[in-house]
């Protein structure tokens, strides 16, 4: 237990009854969660996707078959294998067979645009791909501009070059290869940043890391053989991978995969499936309490959901509690991080705050300016964490490696502040804030301010160039339907609850916010939106 944390943090008198304050972390690849799983609970259905369904002992073989196929393509230990795939089956199978194989998975956003696949082949040096005839005209596009030397298709049509997964789960016995492997020191995966800060960086996750967080989440929360987790966060994004792929794979989970969100389907699915646990962001909670379908359909299997991604205006939270009677937890995380490092006690949660630390994670608040100096409870300044979760570093950057990792300590690049209980709550990106005539305003503050109006269904507040002030806030905001306001009228409702250096200078009216598929705000889109209109 080398994860030594001060037992006198204020976070321990919170802590969550029967939950280990640490743990011994098993030194293990990471596919060896599925060959445990696989061993204990051999005919449990462990993934179901509309009408197919897995069990533990048939993913297990199907992910040893393509290992050994990967092999016969002559793929080697060490290879970067790009998985570009929707929420699938085929995700599961290429993931732990890539992993099995020896290699190091890359997961791809299927959003991608030529220019951010290329970016990503390029970087990781990809070799081998597994995708669908969906992605199959994209990938040969920018092939010929990498090292990309093999395709296989999940879908694979006769009339292309790609190669078909069936046909090598078809011909290949499910033999495993050994070879050296260092959990913590060797990478299981690299996972690409959401993109909010500009051109996204590639994550180095370990083993070790990975495990880790598989088990901190699971044993947070007591999951078991007996859960049942709707899988609709991305399997390609941080969070997806460790909630709805490597912890439900660690418990012995149930995992109904969802490609996309659908608020009735994913509603008529808790209640004829039982689950037990939903994961999402902001805005899916925002629909489903909106969809008249919330209240057509029995909810009472599940145990709980948990919000992330970014902040939810309590109305939504306490809406969600009302209409379902079930319990809305919350957390913070990021892919550097595996990515969950704090989880709200499910017993006592305390709402605008993203809870406390979870098993072996230590946090602090430090100065912004040198990052040094832990600052006291109540006050504002750069969220940093350390932990068994805590990423190896970034991909070909070990400037910026060594900007945020710092003597142990990840660097978050987020605004925060503890509270005497020690329970932690995030004000904003370091770098998205707006400096006006040299105070600092967190653009999430006057979102919640903004969110106390009826009228605003989802807002996003940027800065926007002065030539007196520095930088002024503006908002972005999308009304609720039914509802016609004008810009002056939201500008007096935020006047009048917020520190006037503080004030919406101007609003724009919009369609819909820009947000990755996990439900964070791009600001960085509407900065650009706004820097355009000023050129």
């Amino acid at each position: 237990m080398e994860y030594q944390i001060s037992q006198d943090k204020p976070w321990f008198r919170f802590w969550p009854e029967g939950v280990p304050r640490q743990l011994d972390y098993p030194e293990i690849p990471l596919f060896q969660l599925l060959s445990r799983a696989a061993e204990k609970w051999p005919e449990r259905i462990a993934f179901s996707c509309q009408e197919q369904r897995l069990t533990y002992a048939e993913l297990n073989d199907l992910t040893s078959k393509l290992a050994a196929g990967l092999h016969n393509l002559g793929v080697r230990t060490g290879d970067r294998i790009m998985l570009l795939l929707a929420n699938s089956l085929e995700f599961i199978i290429g993931y732990y067979g890539i992993l099995k194989a020896g290699s190091i998975v890359t997961l791809a956003n299927p959003l991608y645009r030529e220019a951010e696949l290329k970016h990503q082949l390029s970087d990781t040096a990809a070799t081998t791909i597994i995708t669908s005839n969906d992605f199959y005209p994209l990938v040969k596009k920018v092939q010929a501009d990498t090292r990309l030397k093999t395709i296989i298709l999940t879908d694979a049509k006769r009339d292309n070059g790609g190669i078909p997964l069936n046909q090598i789960l078809g011909r290949c016995s499910p033999t495993h290869h050994k070879f050296p492997l260092k959990p913590r020191e060797d990478v299981a995966a690299i996972l690409y940043t959401g993109g909010t800060t500009g051109l996204p960086k590639g994550v180095l996750l370990t083993h070790y890391n990975l495990v880790a967080n598989a088990l901190q989440n699971a044993i947070w929360f007591g999951w078991s053989h007996r859960d049942i987790i709707i899988g609709l966060l991305p399997f390609y994004h941080s969070w997806g991978s460790c909630t709805c792929v490597n912890s439900p794979i660690y418990s012995g989970a149930r995992v109904i995969i969802l490609s996309r969100f659908d608020a009735e389907k994913l509603l008529m699915m808790v209640e004829r499936e039982g689950a037990t646990v939903i994961y999402g962001a902001a805005s899916m909670f925002a629909a489903l309490v909106d969809s008249p379908a919330i209240t057509k359909y029995d909810l009472s299997t599940l145990r709980y959901v948990k919000c992330g991604a970014m902040p939810i205006p309590s109305e939504i939270k306490e809406r969600w509690e009302q209409l379902t009677g079930v319990k809305m937890v919350l957390g913070y995380g990021l892919s550097e991080a595996s990515p969950e490092t704090h989880n709200s006690p499910p017993k006592r949660i305390k709402p605008g705050t993203i809870g406390i630390p979870v098993i072996d994670t230590d946090a602090r608040i430090v100065d912004e300016e040198t990052g040094e100096v832990e600052l006291l409870s109540g006050q504002a300044g750069e969220l940093i964490i350390r932990g068994p979760q805590v990423m190896k570093g970034y991909l070909n950057r070990p400037a910026e490696t060594e900007e945020t990792l710092r003597n142990g300590w990840l660097y978050t690049g987020d605004l925060a502040l503890m509270d005497e209980e020690g329970y932690f709550s995030i004000l904003d990106r370091k770098k998205e804030t707006i400096k006006y005539k040299g105070y600092t305003i967190a653009p999430a503050e006057v979102e919640a301010i903004l969110y106390e109006h009826p009228a605003v269904k989802e807002c996003a507040v940027v800065s926007k160039t002065d030539a007196l002030a520095g930088e002024v806030p503006k908002a972005y905001v999308v009304l609720r339907a039914g509802h016609n306001i004008d810009q002056d009228e939201l500008i007096k409702f935020c006047a009048g609850r917020i520190a006037p250096y503080k004030r919406i200078r101007e609003v724009e009216f919009i369609e819909e916010i820009p947000k990755t598929p996990v439900g964070k705000v791009l600001r960085r889109i509407l900065r650009d939106r706004e820097q355009a209109n000023q050129s």
